[in-house]
């Protein structure tokens, strides 16, 4: 799992795993960084509409020229720059990505 401990979103998702003792680890993006090998890898997958949270105050802040502007190959250098601008919790399976938390979707994916 990867996001910031302090995010409300992260902690439901890590109380759910924890309930349903499904064991993961945790990649704090501001104290680990972000590795641009498999941000590219999440974004081939997954595209950046749906990687980058914009209702974030991070993207608020992005100037306007950004966000009209951006792409696959801009929101690397985005994310590098600023990791919390990823929608969080982003989780890896074996098999597959999540982004967000979904009580639904991580059921359907990890029970």
């Amino acid at each position: 799992m990867y996001g910031i401990p302090n995010c409300d979103t992260i902690k439901k998702a890590r109380k759910w795993l924890d309930e349903n003792n499904i064991e993961y680890e945790f990649h704090d993006f501001r104290k680990d960084g972000v590795n641009p090998i498999q941000v590219r890898a999440w974004l081939d997958e997954l595209g950046w509409e749906t990687l980058l949270n914009k209702r974030s105050t991070t993207w608020r802040q992005l100037p306007g020229e950004t966000k009209e502007n951006m792409n696959d190959v801009l929101a690397i250098v985005v994310i590098e720059e600023q990791p919390t601008i990823i929608k969080r919790p982003v989780l890896e399976t074996s098999n597959k990505r999540l982004v967000g938390f979904s009580e639904k979707n991580y059921s359907e994916a990890l029970l």
